[in-house]
């Protein structure tokens, strides 16, 4: 099992920046994946960023692309999204996910994918 714990959110204006953390704790895997979704009010859950456990290439969506950033600490099994240039549309609750088995390619946007959740933190931006 893995335990994943979400820090960081809250509110901003427009414009502005926050910061989204998620620690693993418990058993981590070779082919391991962690990242974030989100899901707004009245809308489905959607991909937003994931980077592998073992390589350095972070993946966004097109909606946050150019303005978040994703990174890891592995001695700390922790993962760090930066949000800038906020919008009032990243307003959501903010998931953190983990895949251990098949998390690339085509899979990699899908919510089944995703073996592990953490707790949703509130992210709200005002105009």
């Amino acid at each position: 099992q893995v335990q994943l714990v979400a820090s960081g959110g809250g509110s901003a204006q427009a414009g502005g920046s926050l910061s989204l953390s998620c620690e693993a704790s418990g058993r981590t895997f070779r082919r391991f994946v962690m990242g974030w979704f989100r899901q707004a009010p009245g809308k489905e859950r959607e991909f937003v960023a994931a980077i592998s456990w073992s390589g350095d290439t972070p993946y966004y969506s097109d909606s946050v692309t150019g303005r978040f950033s994703l990174s890891k600490d592995n001695a700390k099994n922790t993962v760090t999204l930066q949000m800038n240039s906020l919008r009032p549309e990243d307003t959501a609750i903010y998931y953190c996910v983990a895949c251990v088995g098949e998390c690339g390619g085509i899979y990699r946007e899908r919510v089944a994918t995703y073996d592990f959740w953490g707790q949703g933190t509130q992210v709200t931006v005002s105009s």
